[in-house]
């Protein structure tokens, strides 16, 4: 198992569709986030003393690659539609990667 730590910027004025859509996630989107190996997901919001709100994401990959799961679904016609509409409350990190959206960050520190 490995963990992953993420982080996007969130539109300010998207902050309430951003909540709601998250409320009702699509059981769809849900099932492919199980089958593609990730558990114990979780995103966090904060305002940060910049003014700027982010979004902190966290979870659990127990797959056996990572790329071809992640692959797998970019391709799920659900998750794509449940992106498209989480997207424009998304502002991505400048340092995100060029083919990335949610930004990775390094763990320093876990316990059991």
């Amino acid at each position: 198992m490995k963990r992953y730590g993420m982080i996007v910027g969130v539109r300010a004025e998207k902050l309430d569709e951003y909540k709601r859509l998250h409320a009702a996630v699509w059981p769809d989107v849900l099932t492919m986030i199980k089958r593609c190996h990730l558990q114990n997901y979780s995103i966090f919001l904060r305002q940060l003393d910049d003014g700027r709100h982010y979004l902190f994401s966290y979870f659990e990959y127990t797959g056996a690659d990572f790329d071809a799961d992640m692959a797998r679904m970019a391709a799920d016609p659900a998750t794509r539609a449940w992106w498209s509409v989480c997207k424009p409350c998304q502002q991505p990190l400048a340092s995100a990667t060029a083919d990335g959206w949610w930004a990775g960050m390094e763990e320093v520190f876990h316990c059991d």
